[in-house]
């Protein structure tokens, strides 16, 4: 994806703006937005090591949350330091190359995150309703299997997105006002129809978090159901724990990232300062959380963690 195919009169570069109308605080943003992000980082690299460095620890639970601290790790790079960048130096320029390549990447580590998280709700649902097959069913050859196809689907899902981009005409109008290159953001900046690339961009996020939210909810109606049959209340509430933290991180990311998409097409009245930070929260708020919730939520994991602190 190093170089793109655009019309002789086509723009080199483009501008991102940053967050239009919030100019002058632009360095008071970027303060809890680099703290996030500095959080971020460093709780998803200590669940990796931790994980990495503990035998007890590689089994299928534990390499699905490695898949998600990578993806998290990722999905907050792509965006956060050129929007500090943007911030601190004012450097608003983005080559036409690296422009695409990050829309390709950002939007393709949000479906890969979406498909982790439909594949921890499959792991929870084995985990309580047939236990006794989970170690035959899902086992960690299992896990490299699915996210292998998790990234293909990413991949091939992105791709034809990206390449919309590279076949519409920019005339004059290079000026993105955002932190970043949104597949929408970027084709709003053409003078051509962009009718296909609307009707794409609607098409996957909702094909994509349709899909992906139906089989997570098909899998919890599962799980809530053998839940209440269970006549301990101690096992009982032993099941029902094993859930909140998937579902904490599915309601921070799943009610965020559907909030921009809506509210980046269709408006819904929001200021768009307002929208532009809300859309950069998604990519610093769940990866500096997720850690955070699993490490609390998950009492193994939790010791792991204390036990390497102490050493140090």
């Amino acid at each position: 994806m190093a170089t793109f195919n655009l019309t002789p009169s086509g723009p080199s570069t483009f501008m991102l703006m940053g967050i239009p109308g919030l100019e002058p605080v632009h360095v008071w943003v970027s303060i809890p937005f680099s703290m996030f992000y500095v959080l971020g980082l460093l709780g998803n690299f200590t669940v990796l090591f931790v994980i990495g460095k503990e035998q007890t620890l590689h089994k299928p639970m534990y390499l699905l949350l490695c898949m998600l601290a990578l993806t998290d790790i990722g999905m907050s790079t792509s965006v956060v330091p050129k929007a500090l960048c943007i911030f601190w130096f004012n450097l608003t320029v983005i080559t036409v190359s690296g422009c695409f390549t990050q829309t390709f990447f950002i939007h393709a580590v949000s479906v890969m995150y979406s498909a982790i998280l439909v594949t921890m709700a499959f792991d929870r649902y084995l985990a309580i309703c047939n236990p006794l097959r989970y170690a035959i069913i899902l086992t960690n050859a299992r896990i490299a299997k699915l996210a292998l196809i998790g990234l293909i689907r990413a991949f091939l899902i992105i791709l034809p997105m990206t390449l919309l981009l590279t076949k519409l005409p920019f005339c004059a109008n290079y000026i993105i006002p955002n932190t970043f290159c949104d597949h929408i953001a970027v084709a709003k900046t053409s003078c051509g129809d962009i009718t296909v690339n609307r009707m794409y961009g609607l098409a996957t996020a909702f094909g994509v978090i349709g899909l992906d939210l139906a089989l997570i909810v098909l899998s919890y109606g599962l799980i809530f159901r053998a839940i209440l049959r269970i006549s301990s209340k101690k096992a009982y509430q032993k099941a029902l724990n094993t859930c909140t933290a998937h579902i904490c991180v599915m309601l921070i990311s799943y009610s965020s990232v559907l909030f921009s998409t809506m509210a980046h097409r269709f408006g819904l009245g929001v200021a768009p300062h307002v929208h532009i930070i809300l859309a950069n929260c998604y990519f610093v708020i769940p990866p500096t959380l997720n850690p955070l919730i699993y490490g609390i939520k998950i009492k193994e994991l939790r010791e792991k963690v204390v036990k390497y602190i102490r050493r140090r």
